[in-house]
């Protein structure tokens, strides 16, 4: 082993620590504004719409949604870093009766905080109608 593989490899591993501990303590205490001491300041937060958010923005959104969604359970499936770059996909049960969900997370970490995020949330009942696209006839 080299010490540009050992030096990456341990940047990998500090990231996928840094995004574990910042979603585990924000999960765990709901503290939001402890979470966002984790995120660099200019923080962007991009949707699948194509759409972005700024740090302020994105931290207010999940402020808002936090109080709905306590006592929601979550369970890491995985969490993979190469790079800068960590990706966590996890199960996650909304509290009340609402839908089980799957979310895939993809962060960016620079100089030790969370740069930038990504992210894939589906309902788990409409997970088998989603994968139709690939079928015949299945595109529309």
């Amino acid at each position: 082993m080299t010490t540009a593989n050992t030096t990456a490899e341990n940047t990998a591993a500090a990231n996928k620590d840094l995004v574990q501990r910042a979603l585990g303590e924000l999960i765990g205490t709901g503290d939001v504004d402890a979470f966002g001491a984790y995120l660099r300041d200019d923080f962007v937060h991009h949707r699948p719409d194509a759409t972005s958010s700024t740090k302020a923005e994105w931290l207010a959104a999940v402020r808002a949604a936090l109080g709905p969604l306590a006592g929601m359970e979550v369970e890491i499936e995985h969490v993979v870093a190469e790079g800068d770059r960590v990706v966590m996909s996890s199960r996650r049960r909304l509290p009340g009766g609402n839908p089980e969900v799957a979310i895939v997370d993809i962060l960016r970490v620079e100089d030790g905080l969370l740069a930038e995020a990504w992210e894939i949330i589906e309902p788990v009942a409409g997970a088998a109608a989603n994968l139709r696209w690939w079928e015949p006839g299945g595109r529309r």
